[in-house]
C-alpha cells in the first residue's frame, strides 16, 4: 500500500466532497468541509495515494468550478510519477483517495463519516483511516468514540467490532434517504491498557496483510 494519512487542509475539500458524493450518494447534500475545518471541535484525516498527484490544470479547475465527476475520472489529467522518503507533493496537489472524522466533546470523541473512494475499496484504507482516528483521538485526550452505522451494513459493523465498538443502542429511521435505522456503537476505554494492547496487535496484523511499514499521522 503506497498510502500515508495526514490532517486534512483547505485544499482538500473538493476532493473530499467528491469522496463523499461517491460513498454516500443518497445523503445530500454533502457537509460543508470548508466550514468543518474550521470548527474546533471537529477533526478530519484524508489518505493519499503517494503515488499519485494532481496536475496544476485540475487543482485551477477545481478552484474555479468545483470537482467535476467527469474531470475526476480522466486518467490524463493525473501524474502518476511516484515520489520517495518524506517529500509530499505540494499542497493541493496530494491524491485523496479516503477520510474520515470526528467530533471530540469533553472526552468522547464521535465518529462522523469513514470513506473510501471505489477503485481503492478493499486495500485496507479504511481501516488504516480508523486506527489512524483512534490514535489522534488518544492524542486528544479523548477516552470513548462512538459512531452510527446503517443497521444493513453488516461489513463496517465487523470492521468496528474487531476494534472494540459493540453496540449500544438502535436510531430508529435514522437515515433520512430511506430511513433505515441506525446502530450506536461505542468503545470502552481507549486509553486502557488492555484497549491499547489490543490495537497494537491490530496494527501489527494490518502491516502484515498490507505491507505498511510504520503507523502515523503526517504533520
Amino acid at each position: 500500500m503506497s498510502c500515508y494519512v495526514r490532517l486534512m487542509r483547505r485544499e482538500d475539500t473538493a476532493q473530499v466532497t467528491e469522496i463523499d458524493r461517491e460513498a454516500f450518494p443518497t445523503m445530500w447534500p454533502p457537509p460543508n468541509y470548508q466550514r468543518e475545518l474550521e470548527n474546533r471541535l471537529a477533526h478530519y484525516l484524508v489518505a493519499c495515494d503517494e503515488s499519485k498527484t494532481v496536475t496544476e490544470t485540475e487543482t485551477k479547475a477545481e478552484r474555479e468550478t468545483g470537482w467535476s465527476r467527469l474531470a475526476f475520472k480522466v486518467r490524463n489529467l493525473f501524474n502518476h510519477d511516484r515520489f520517495f522518503g518524506n517529500e509530499i507533493p505540494p499542497p493541493g496537489k496530494e491524491y485523496v483517495v479516503g477520510f474520515t472524522g470526528m467530533w471530540v466533546v469533553v472526552d468522547e470523541g464521535h465518529i462522523t463519516n469513514i470513506a473510501v473512494r471505489k477503485l481503492y475499496q478493499r486495500q485496507g484504507i479504511g481501516e488504516l483511516l480508523l486506527i489512524s482516528l483512534i490514535d489522534l483521538a488518544t492524542e486528544l485526550n479523548a477516552r470513548f468514540l462512538a459512531l452510527e452505522v446503517r443497521a444493513s451494513n453488516v461489513a463496517a459493523q465487523s470492521l468496528y467490532g474487531k476494534y472494540g465498538f459493540s453496540q449500544v443502542g438502535v436510531r430508529r429511521g435514522y437515515y433520512t434517504d430511506n430511513h433505515e435505522d441506525a446502530l450506536l456503537m461505542s468503545t470502552g476505554d481507549i486509553t486502557a491498557a488492555s484497549f491499547q494492547t489490543q490495537l497494537q496487535q491490530l496494527k501489527r496484523a494490518h502491516a502484515a496483510k498490507w505491507g505498511i511499514p510504520a503507523y502515523g499521522i503526517v504533520r
